[in-house]
C-alpha cells in the first residue's frame, strides 16, 4: 500500500488542474443571436408556455423539428455550460466521414498515453488490431474515451482534432461551443449550449454511419485474439436502463455526464413520420432524470406541441448555404452568461493538465484558486441574498 502522507505526482497534478479554471479560464464567445432573437432570451420561449411539461429542472433545454428546424420552445438556448461526452457528437461530425469503416488500425501505447485515469472506457487495448467501424462503435455506444483518443490520433493528433472541431463547429454556426478535448471533458473554458448540441444531433443525423452508430444497442468489441465482449449503449431511453423503458421511437443520439456538467443529453425520436431532437442539460438530479426531461419534452413536441409557432431555428452550416447570422451585443438584457468549466473526477475523462514549473509555480496558482473560490463564494451569497439568479 502506498503511503497515503506522500503528495504523489498525479495529486499535485489534480490539485494543480482543480485551481486552473478559477485562475486562467478560457472565456467563452459572446452569448449570440443565432437562431432567433428570442433564442439569446432569459426564461422560456414558448407560444403557451402552459401547455409545457412541469417541473422541468434543468438549467437548459431545447425542442426542435429535425426536418424544418423550427424550434418549438426552449429555455436558456444560448446558455454556455460544460457539455460532457454530448460533445462527441461534434467529434463525430468533424471526423466521421475521414476513414472507411473496413480500415483497420492497430493501437499502440502512444494512442492511449494520454487518456486521462478516470475516464469512461471502452476497453480498447495496445497491441490489438481494430477496425474503424469497431472504434467508432466504442465512442457511441459506451461513450469510450480510448477509442476517441485513438482516432484523434489517427487524424493527426489531439491539438489538429480539437482545431477542426471548432472550425466544424464556427461552420455549424455553433458560436456557443468552445473546444479544449475532443471526448467532452471539463476542462477550463470547453462549453457548449442546448442550442449548438442540438444542431451536432441534427448535422450528425443526416449521415448515415452517425445515424446507424447513435441508434445501435449492443455490439461486440474486440478483446484480443478471437475473443470478444458485448458493450450496450449507455443512451437509457434507447436500452431501457435503469428502470427506464425504451422510448417509442428513439432513434439516439447522445449522453453524458461528468461530476463537474452533471447529465448531458440530446435526443431524437420519430412518431408519425415527425422527428424531434431535445436537448436537456444539467437537470437538478443526477441519474435518470435527464431522461425523464428529454422523454417529457418529446411527448410534449409529438402531443400538445405538435401545433406550436415556432419562437426561433437551428441554422443551416454556412457549407451548405446558411446565411451568417450577426452576434447579439454583449452587454443585451437576458443574454445568458457563460458557466465556466472547472476541472473534475468523471467517468467521461480529459487529456491530462500539463505541471506548472516548479512547486511554487503550483503553490502560487493553488493559492490564486482558493482566493478567487472564497471571492466566488461571497459574490454567490451576496446574489442570493438579493433574490438574484445566479445560474
Amino acid at each position: 500500500m502506498r503511503d497515503s502522507s506522500r503528495l504523489t505526482r498525479r495529486a499535485a497534478l489534480g490539485l494543480t488542474a482543480a485551481a486552473l479554471p478559477l485562475a486562467v479560464a478560457t472565456p467563452a464567445s459572446a452569448a449570440t443571436a443565432i437562431g432567433g432573437e428570442r433564442l439569446a432570451r432569459d426564461g422560456i420561449q414558448a407560444g403557451d408556455a402552459s401547455t409545457l411539461p412541469k417541473k422541468l429542472t434543468a438549467r437548459s433545454w431545447l425542442i426542435a423539428d429535425h426536418k424544418t428546424g423550427e424550434v418549438l420552445a426552449s429555455y436558456r438556448a444560448h446558455q454556455r455550460l460544460a457539455p460532457a461526452s454530448t460533445l462527441k457528437m461534434l467529434f463525430a461530425d468533424t471526423v466521421l466521414g475521414k476513414f472507411e469503416r473496413t480500415r483497420t488500425y492497430r493501437v499502440t501505447d502512444a494512442d492511449l498515453a494520454d487518456v486521462p485515469s478516470g475516464s469512461s472506457l471502452v476497453g480498447v487495448k495496445p497491441g490489438i488490431l481494430y477496425t474503424v467501424h469497431q472504434l467508432w462503435q466504442g465512442v457511441f455506444l459506451r461513450s469510450g474515451n480510448d477509442a476517441v483518443h485513438v482516432l484523434a490520433h489517427m487524424n493527426g493528433g489531439i491539438a489538429a482534432t480539437v482545431a477542426e472541431m471548432q472550425a466544424k463547429a464556427k461552420d455549424l454556426q455553433a458560436l456557443d461551443t468552445h473546444v479544449v478535448s475532443p471526448d467532452g471533458f471539463d476542462h477550463p473554458g470547453q462549453v457548449s449550449s442546448a442550442y449548438d448540441l442540438t444542431l451536432f444531433a441534427r448535422h450528425g443525423l443526416h449521415d448515415d454511419d452517425f445515424s446507424s452508430y447513435c441508434s445501435t444497442r449492443v455490439a461486440n468489441f474486440p478483446a484480443g485474439g478471437k475473443k470478444t465482449f458485448q458493450i450496450q449503449n449507455t443512451d437509457r431511453l434507447l436500452s431501457g436502463a435503469y428502470g427506464l423503458r425504451p422510448y417509442p421511437g428513439i432513434i439516439g443520439v447522445k449522453n453524458g455526464y461528468t461530476s463537474h456538467a452533471g447529465n448531458t443529453f440530446t435526443g431524437a425520436a420519430t412518431r408519425g413520420g415527425r422527428t424531434l431532437l431535445v436537448t436537456v442539460m444539467h437537470p437538478a438530479n443526477g441519474g435518470n432524470e435527464v431522461y425523464k426531461e428529454t422523454a417529457a419534452l418529446l411527448d410534449w413536441g409529438f402531443g400538445k406541441g405538435s401545433s406550436a409557432r415556432a419562437v426561433g431555428t437551428l441554422v443551416d452550416p454556412l457549407s451548405e448555404g446558411g446565411a451568417t447570422a450577426s452576434p447579439t451585443p454583449s452587454g443585451a438584457k437576458g443574454a445568458p452568461g457563460a458557466s465556466g468549466s472547472s476541472a473534475s473526477s468523471s467517468s467521461d475523462g480529459s487529456s491530462p493538465w500539463p505541471m506548472l514549473g516548479g512547486a511554487a509555480g503550483a503553490v502560487a496558482v493553488l493559492a490564486g484558486g482558493a482566493f478567487a473560490l472564497r471571492r466566488r463564494r461571497a459574490a454567490v451569497a451576496a446574489a442570493k441574498s438579493r433574490d438574484l439568479d445566479g445560474s
